[in-house]
């Protein structure tokens, strides 16, 4: 009998929602339909403001986007539910991560914000739903983050081989999986992904990315530009760390570039953009996993050809490759993670590895906003 569960997740590209609906029935999860529901532009505009801080009213500003995502999200299930031919009634719940704004999980106060109201999405899909997954473990002394480890560990590990998975997203992250079942999975932010490579090209090409990396791949990259952006020292920290906008954005790259004599042209720009986060990912790999067989990518990097090939390239030995290798979407990894999140809340069951985040110990993640009944 099939046991349905949608994942709802913004990530910090805010490029879309991702919607996805889920039979967790069997212990591989089974993608049964997908939806990618857009972002208003002046929605995402907003969303990047608050994200970087400054806005006038910014409390009042936070309450009215929680409300407005919140009917977004909403609207993004209920068109995935109509595409899929399925009822409400027949979801057992939907995880839905929020749109992060602010994550701060160091310092004396940590905390991670993320916004998409769940009282709505329960309200208006009349579906129990579960969010708020990365205060739990903040709470616990972890990181908040990367939760989605956890996931990868369930559906990727392998007793043949080590593996890595690489999400490239907005943000980097790694998931190292010993073929050893008395090792401990462990994971932890490599640094930026795609999110300053998109600013670039939105800035220089008015397009939302550099398709496929071809820009990127059009010339040579600056080499002390590069050294410069590797020398931050986020890339040294020891694990458990995560990161976000707050760190990685444009001030970031601009403060770099201010330091060169002359600035390069945008395109190498764009060429080192795409170096930095495959040299920071493949020296994550080889610091923390070097006896790695396969490194398996998902997340929108997966697309970027030229970032790709630099990835195998850093990676003698080791074979790069997609999640669909393994029959699972590179697209839809992180909502099938929150689905599957989602679950593991529904039955009590925790959803951190605190060798991923460093929380004391393992927590049931986010709070259940249940269905009208």
């Amino acid at each position: 009998m099939p046991e349905l569960f949608v994942g709802l997740m913004s990530g910090t590209s805010l490029d879309a929602i991702d919607a996805v609906l889920v039979d967790m029935a069997s212990p591989t999860p089974q993608q049964i339909a997908v939806h990618s529901h857009p972002l208003p532009a002046a929605l995402r505009t907003q969303l990047l403001a608050l994200c970087h801080g400054g806005t006038t009213d910014e409390l009042r500003l936070t309450a009215k986007l929680d409300v407005r995502l919140g009917r977004l999200f909403a609207e993004a299930a209920l068109a995935l539910l109509e595409q899929a031919a399925t009822p409400a009634s027949a979801v057992r719940a939907i995880g839905s991560h929020g749109q992060t704004v602010r994550h701060e999980p160091d310092g004396d106060t940590p905390f991670s914000v993320q916004i998409g109201d769940p009282n709505v999405i329960a309200q208006l899909t009349g579906i129990t739903t579960v969010a708020d997954f990365r205060r739990r473990d903040i709470a616990a002394g972890g990181q908040g983050a990367p939760l989605v480890p956890a996931f990868h560990s369930a559906v990727l590990r392998s007793p043949d081989e080590d593996r890595v998975a690489l999400n490239i997203g907005g943000m980097a992250n790694i998931t190292v999986l010993p073929r050893d079942p008395q090792q401990a999975v462990t994971g932890f932010d490599t640094g930026p992904g795609n999110v300053l490579m998109d600013a670039w090209a939105a800035r220089h090409l008015g397009a939302p990315q550099d398709t496929a990396g071809r820009w990127a791949g059009s010339a040579l990259r600056h080499e002390p530009l590069l050294t410069e952006l590797l020398s931050d020292p986020y890339f040294e920290r020891p694990p458990p760390k995560s990161t976000g906008r707050e760190h990685f954005n444009m001030a970031w790259l601009e403060k770099a570039l201010a330091k060169l004599a002359k600035e390069p042209e945008p395109a190498q720009v764009q060429a080192s953009l795409v170096a930095l986060t495959a040299q920071s990912c493949a020296a994550a790999i080889q610091r923390y996993a070097p006896h790695t067989q396969r490194a398996l990518v998902c997340g929108g990097g997966v697309h970027n050809v030229t970032l790709m090939q630099q990835l195998t390239d850093a990676l003698p030995g080791m074979r790069v490759a997609s999640t669909q290798t393994l029959g699972l979407d590179p697209d839809w990894v992180e909502a099938l993670a929150f689905a599957w999140l989602a679950k593991q809340t529904m039955e009590n069951m925790p959803g951190n590895l605190p060798s991923v985040t460093g929380a004391q110990m393992p927590v049931v993640l986010g709070g259940i906003y249940l269905a009208s009944s």
